[in-house]
């Protein structure tokens, strides 16, 4: 009886705790998307690979901006919400994490949360991580700081996706687009 317990406590565990990644959701048209939690092997596969790859190959990282805030940014846990359907977000991931590399930010750190498309569930994700957070345009970048939101940078920088994380890190006065 003790091993039974001790095996559904196990399993029940697993099951609680273990996270499916990279969900992809087939549209009658055949297009894709991801929902939910993702990572970056999920952004490495088609169809996705085609425009996150370009976008990093094609994006100069800032590095003198880097070096100022590279060390503080290790302090924060940093929560991107994208649609793998959305231009913006086509355009702004690739960057934000080439410079998350540049920084050698820790992307345990990074948690990323790919929004729906269809009309009927919209920026929202299957298990709610989206809840509490005011996201109303997509990417968005949020960065916490022992286990507060510090500021975000929404849908894209307002002058560069550097110097906007230098402002937020650095504490200077920070206004995100579209500002809550």
């Amino acid at each position: 009886m003790k091993h039974l317990f001790t095996s559904l406590l196990m399993l029940y565990t697993t099951l609680v705790f273990s996270q499916e990644f990279n969900k992809e959701i087939v549209q009658d048209d055949g297009r894709k998307f991801m929902v939910g939690k993702i990572n970056l092997e999920g952004l490495h596969t088609q169809p996705y690979q085609q425009w996150f790859h370009e976008g990093m190959k094609s994006y100069s990282v800032d590095e003198a901006l880097v070096e100022l805030f590279k060390k503080d940014l290790a302090q924060y846990h940093i929560k991107l919400f994208l649609g793998t359907w959305c231009g913006d977000s086509k355009r702004e991931t690739p960057r934000f994490i080439k410079i998350l590399e540049a920084a050698h930010f820790p992307m345990e750190q990074l948690e990323i949360i790919a929004l729906d498309l269809r009309k009927e569930h919209y920026k929202k994700s299957p298990t709610g991580e989206e809840k509490g957070l005011n996201i109303i345009k997509v990417p968005t970048m949020i960065f916490f700081k022992n286990g507060i939101e510090i500021n975000r940078i929404v849908e894209r920088p307002v002058e560069s996706l550097e110097e906007d994380i230098a402002q937020i890190v650095q504490n200077r006065p920070y206004i995100p687009n579209y500002a809550q």
